[in-house]
């Protein structure tokens, strides 16, 4: 090993503890003068800050043959709590809107690249395994959820008890397809299985959170919930799937297409992101996660819908090529800034230990219970039950919604719960990585 190379640790590591103690003594003069270029600057140094704890947090762990995510988490998980050792330079990146919009363009990025390496005919040869798996993944967690908070929160409005189950239902797909990436398993029978199962799950979460919290907004009003409203939104997810499989792929040939004429550099990157943004934005307009339609414009988006392009001018390499730099910077940030959000100071909050310790036992028992729902043979289904523990972002969506609903002037989410499920989403969040990078690695041989 050159002497360069032993140094890039150290270099790392110093302009890591430069940029920190910079932003922190920076930030508050900006704050304070608000001199031009005061609300660029802190998000670069921020980005210094994060950018470089990746890299340390991900290299460390993948030096050992773990998932580089989990070094993101951690790193920042370390950043996000240095107030509790007095050091509060770092806190106002948790809530720095740049980065918030950085991060939530990282997991789009993230889910794009996972639809350009998926492909339609294969989802759909593991869909009914996929759907069965997502439907246990909802069910089971959800009683097991209503179960334990019952038990533990015993003053609660049962309207608690139902929005608890409703966050454990939640499965992360941008976890879980960074460690799948990471192992090289993405394509594999029981990667797409899992990517598949998780896409299902996440519109049916949305779908679930959707008509909680209607029950919680007329049962504040006094009003009784029309049913109608849940099969409204249950059409849109299901149509706006289908519409981009079947008519997203007949405009993309078409795009593509005219794209070719135009004849300028950078034309296939800037379609192809133009592409994942409207499908994103559409999603959002009709009330479903933005991921489920970054997630679509790749599974629907065909080298040969710009082969064309390509053939134009050679400069033009594969959309994935030109995509994955853009999710290396951008990726990162959304783990990072994740991991900074968990607070270890809710463990010392009475009680809240042991129901965080029991909800993380019921959220992981229920996830398990989705490989009963895998139908292919030969799959690994510990592995399909594996990959659907991670709660992520969109457990952290569900807790911060639950937090703004009340019944009478009391929050239906109060501190303790959560607290409890802030403990939890970072616990699946936490242990999916080694699990599944041990599960893979056992000399079992993923199904092709």
């Amino acid at each position: 090993m050159s002497a360069v190379t032993r140094m890039h640790p150290i270099l790392l590591t110093a302009t890591f503890a430069t940029a920190v103690v910079s932003l922190w003594i920076a930030t508050p003069a900006h704050a304070a003068t608000g001199a031009v270029g005061g609300g660029v600057l802190p998000i670069l140094l921020g980005l210094v800050v994060i950018l470089v704890g990746a890299l340390l947090g991900g290299a460390a762990f993948a030096r050992f043959g773990q998932s580089p995510v989990l070094g993101e988490l951690l790193a920042g998980l370390v950043l996000g709590n240095l107030g509790l050792v007095g050091f509060h330079g770092v806190d106002s990146l948790k809530t720095l809107p740049g980065l918030e919009l950085l991060a939530e363009l990282g997991v789009l990025f993230l889910l794009f690249e996972v639809g350009l390496e998926s492909n339609v005919q294969q989802l759909l040869a593991v869909g009914g395994s996929s759907l069965l798996v997502a439907l246990l993944g909802v069910i089971t967690p959800m009683a097991l959820g209503y179960g334990c908070s019952a038990l533990f929160l015993p003053g609660q409005t049962p309207l608690t008890y139902v929005f608890v189950g409703a966050i454990l239902c939640a499965t992360s797909v941008g976890i879980t397809a960074r460690v799948l990436a990471g192992l090289g398993r993405t394509d594999s029978l029981e990667g797409r299985i899992i990517l598949g199962a998780a896409v299902i799950d996440d519109v049916l979460g949305l779908i679930v959170l959707a008509v909680v919290s209607g029950i919680i907004t007329a049962a504040d009003a006094g009003r009784t919930f029309a049913p109608g409203a849940a099969a409204l939104i249950l059409a849109k997810a299901v149509g706006f799937l289908a519409g981009a499989i079947v008519i997203g792929r007949w405009i993309s040939k078409r795009v593509f297409r005219a794209a070719g004429f135009l004849g300028t550099d950078g034309a296939l990157l800037g379609v192809a992101l133009a592409f994942c943004f409207t499908l994103a934005w559409l999603a959002g307009r009709l009330g479903l996660a933005p991921i489920v339609g970054a997630f679509a414009a790749g599974l629907v988006l065909d080298r040969a819908h710009y082969r064309t392009l390509q053939q134009r001018d050679p400069r033009n390499r594969d959309v994935r090529q030109l995509i994955e730099p853009l999710g290396a910077f951008l990726v990162p940030v959304f783990f990072v800034l994740m991991g900074m959000r968990v607070d270890l100071a809710v463990f010392a909050t009475p009680g809240v230990l042991m129901f965080a310790l029991a909800l993380t036992v019921a959220a992981v028992l229920g996830k398990q219970v989705c490989g009963l729902g895998v139908l292919d043979r030969g799959v690994d289904r510990i592995a399909v039950g594996l990959g659907m523990i991670p709660r992520g972002e969109v457990g952290l969506i569900f807790a911060g919604i639950g937090t703004t609903l009340r019944i009478g002037g009391v929050r239906v989410v109060d501190d303790t719960v959560f607290a409890a499920a802030i403990v939890v989403i970072a616990l699946t969040t936490f242990m999916t990585p080694p699990l599944l990078t041990w599960r893979f690695g056992r000399g079992r041989r993923a199904s092709p």
